[in-house]
């Protein structure tokens, strides 16, 4: 399986902080935003990643990742996505590095504390189709929110005014090959974009999509609030961790 990183877009919700850079080079605590789900890809036993960039601070990217070295890679692959087209647009940009394999995606602004490691093992011994991770929020209709039927996702509403479940759609999918058969018979929306909700229906209408539920604390960091939310959460990780190694040296700690 391969991995994909999309950290294009402009960030127009967190202006004037965007105005000079890519949302995804802000800082989340003390690493820069992208850092974070590259990591999550690379604990999940992932070392093919591309990096799908764009706007004016493209080459920021290569600067800073060069050619993933910090993360125990070899090599790291980059491309470009002209104007907003959306997260399927974006994705399809990926269709000659996947090169016929499975990939999983992580929205660049997603930060979890575990790891996905077993959805993606679980989703290898799937052989096909798709898998999401959802994550049961308060505020879900500020995301792709699942309908729930026996045990099974029926449908997938985007930021839903009146939401069918507590169950957002996390910003990290899994899919095999025919993904970008899905994407390119995809209209656009009524926001001009080509929408991933659209290709995660697509995989239910066909009886091929799969759930997991993720385990410990989520948040995307595309707003001033999730931004702060998100560094604020990194920053008590770090902290309750270095607790319990002081706690596991010095008993009585």
């Amino acid at each position: 399986m391969k991995g994909v990183v999309l950290a294009g877009g402009t960030g127009s919700r967190l202006f004037p902080l965007t105005k000079i850079t890519n949302k995804h080079l802000l800082p989340i605590y003390d690493k820069p935003m992208i850092y974070y789900p590259i990591q999550t890809l690379v604990d999940a036993g992932i070392k093919e990643i591309l990096v799908v960039t764009g706007g004016r601070n493209s080459g920021d990217f290569l600067r800073l990742l060069a050619n993933g070295k910090e993360f125990g890679l070899k090599h790291l692959d980059y491309t470009y996505q002209e104007g907003e087209g959306g997260i399927a647009d974006a994705l399809a940009l990926a269709e000659h590095f996947a090169d016929g394999s499975s990939i999983c995606v992580v929205l660049g602004d997603n930060i979890i504390e575990g790891t996905i490691r077993e959805a993606v093992d679980d989703f290898k011994n799937q052989k096909s189709g798709a898998k999401i991770l959802l994550k049961e929020v308060v505020d879900a209709e500020r995301f792709g929110v699942a309908e729930m039927r026996d045990g099974r996702i029926v449908g997938i509403e985007e930021k839903p005014k009146k939401p069918k479940s507590n169950y957002a759609v996390t910003g990290i999918y899994m899919y095999d090959e025919t993904v970008f058969e899905k994407v390119r018979v995809l209209v656009p929306s009524g926001r001009g974009e080509l929408e991933i909700t659209d290709v995660n229906n697509a995989y239910i209408r066909e009886g091929s999509m799969t759930y997991a539920h993720l385990n410990g604390w989520w948040t995307d960091a595309g707003t001033f609030e999730s931004l702060l939310r998100a560094a604020n959460l990194v920053a008590g990780t770090r902290a309750q961790a270095d607790a319990e190694r002081v706690a596991a040296v010095v008993p009585g700690v």
